[in-house]
Parts: structure tokens; C-alpha cells; sequence
């Protein structure tokens, strides 16, 4: 499994552990205050009590503030993937993996629609390349890999992961359909990886 940061993480200050926090949390707030669209690195330094130049020091560009805010959420269900119990981690079969990993993604899309949709537009045109994505399609791949190998499963990894970063699946989200996608979802790995 690829990791999300290289290696042991260095040591903060204390300072900046603080400002990195507070501007993740402002972000955050003004997110699901106003959406994605309406925020802007001014309006988030001023929410953080800290200078415009201590949010492009610490992230460089809005959309590089979006993906570490994105990956502070997701950080949790990285570390449920590579070690935690099944059927999330490892010790469950292919499919229920599969299903427990979809399950895992649309629970922290739902309780963060505006910063999916943040994220989303961060990497834009780009997300193939993102680190995030290439460990969400090694591991896709890799348990459609075992439990079917006769069928493309890089492919497949990245058609099953393309219809998460969809202007429809934050529409469904958006109005509260979660349950329809989640099934909809089931029912496709479930045809694709049957039992």
C-alpha cells in the first residue's frame, strides 16, 4: 500500500502546529458556511487570525489548502485501509473490502460535501496524478485484481473511482441521497465481484 506522506512526519513548532490547525479548521467552517466557490485564501487567514502570507507559506495555493484539508479527513480511512479491522482493512474478502472501502468514501463525502467539492475542483484536470488517488487505485485494483483476474482490473479501478468525481455525486449528496448511491454502488460491485 502507498502511503500518503514520505516517511516519519518532521516535527512542528509549536506555533505552526497551531497556525496549521487553525486555518484547517477556518477553512473547514467557511466551507460549509459558504461553499466552496465563495471562499478565498484572504477570507480563511482572516477566520485563522493569522496573515495571508502564513496560509501561502504554509499551503502555497488555495487548491494545495484544499488537498491538506482534504487529506486530514481522509487520514483516518487511509489508516483503516492499510491496518485496521475488516472489512475496511485487511482479512475480508475482496468484495466486502471493496464495498466496506465505497461505504468508508461516501460517509466522510456526506458529512463533508463542501469540502469534496473543494477537493474536487483542486484537482482538476490533475487527479489521476494525485497521491490520494493512486493509493484509492492500487487498492481498488488490487481486490478487483484478486478476486477476478480475468477482467482488466486497472481499468476497472479507474472507472469504478472516476464515478465518485462526478458533478452528479455531489448533486446526490447535496440533497441528501446517500442510501441511493450507496445502493447503487453495492449493486455494482456486487454484479462486477459476485460471491
Amino acid at each position: 500500500m502507498v502511503q500518503l506522506s514520505s516517511g516519519e512526519p518532521a516535527r512542528e513548532r509549536a506555533d505552526a502546529a497551531r497556525n496549521r490547525a487553525a486555518i484547517l479548521a477556518a477553512a473547514e467552517r467557511l466551507l460549509g458556511e459558504h461553499g466552496p466557490e465563495h471562499v478565498s485564501i484572504e477570507q480563511v487567514a482572516r477566520a485563522a487570525g493569522v496573515g495571508k502570507a502564513t496560509v501561502f507559506h504554509r499551503f502555497g495555493s488555495r487548491a494545495a489548502l484544499m488537498r491538506a484539508l482534504a487529506m486530514e479527513r481522509l487520514g483516518a480511512l487511509q489508516e483503516a485501509m492499510a491496518s485496521g479491522p475488516p472489512p475496511l482493512g485487511p482479512g475480508a474478502p475482496p468484495r466486502d473490502r471493496l464495498i466496506a472501502f465505497f461505504d468508508a468514501i461516501l460517509d466522510v463525502a456526506t458529512r463533508n460535501v463542501a469540502l469534496m467539492a473543494a477537493y474536487e475542483q483542486a484537482e482538476s484536470g490533475e487527479r489521476q496524478e494525485g497521491l490520494l488517488y493512486q493509493v484509492w487505485h492500487q487498492h481498488v485494483g488490487s481486490l478487483i485484481a484478486q478476486a477476478r483476474p480475468d477482467l482488466d482490473a486497472e481499468l476497472l479501478g479507474h472507472l469504478l473511482l472516476g464515478s465518485l468525481h462526478s458533478d452528479l455525486v455531489l448533486h446526490l449528496l447535496r440533497r441528501g441521497e446517500t442510501e441511493r448511491l450507496t445502493a447503487t454502488l453495492h449493486e455494482l460491485i456486487t454484479t462486477l465481484l459476485p460471491a
